[in-house]
């Protein structure tokens, strides 16, 4: 029997699916499809909380503005995908418009049952052959894996997270016991 090759999806037929069912997050990586459904309370409180968090360090810095999805990143003919949260540079000291095509100096994704192995595997070397910083939150082992531009292993965090922009003077510390405490209504 001859071996089958995987269907191969564009950015515009993916497009199509999310408008079809909005319900779904439909995303393509180098043709592979990936879906996932609607978030867990948890993971959006995650992301909002780290929007906030990040958005108090990011911005008053000048370094960019924190934004969260749906907003689509990597876009090419085979290549879309909507991280929870993403960090843009600021363009010539201003914010980039929407026309500018802006790579992320930071991307975040939350885990989530159905989205694990996309975010550990896929999206992973996507954004490692863009040579950004990567973090996954995993909500349910309480870390934050971060894998650096050129890594072959993430650094993985428990207790607290110091991120150190590169070219910035401050840090940003999130103490993530406090965090997840918070995002799974414990504390």
């Amino acid at each position: 029997m001859p071996a089958l090759s995987p269907r191969l999806w564009s950015v515009e037929e993916v497009h199509a699916l999310q408008e079809q069912d909005p319900g779904s997050r439909y995303e393509v990586v180098d043709g592979e499809l990936l879906v996932s459904p609607a978030p867990r309370r948890s993971h959006q409180r995650a992301v909002a909380r780290l929007l906030r968090l990040l958005s108090d360090f990011v911005e008053p810095t000048g370094l960019g503005e924190v934004l969260v999805s749906p907003a689509d990143i990597y876009v090419d003919g085979r290549t879309s995908v909507q991280p929870d949260l993403f960090v843009l540079p600021l363009v010539n000291g201003r914010l980039a418009s929407d026309a500018e095509a802006v790579d992320p100096m930071l991307v975040v994704e939350v885990l989530s049952p159905a989205t694990a192995r996309h975010d550990r595997l896929v999206k992973r070397v996507l954004y490692q052959r863009h040579m950004v910083e990567y973090w996954i939150v995993d909500l349910d082992a309480q870390l934050l894996e971060c894998w650096l531009p050129g890594a072959d292993h993430p650094h993985i965090w428990s207790d607290r997270f110091i991120w150190s922009p590169t070219g910035q003077v401050g840090q940003w510390v999130l103490e993530l016991p406090e965090f997840f405490s918070a995002v799974l209504g414990k504390g």
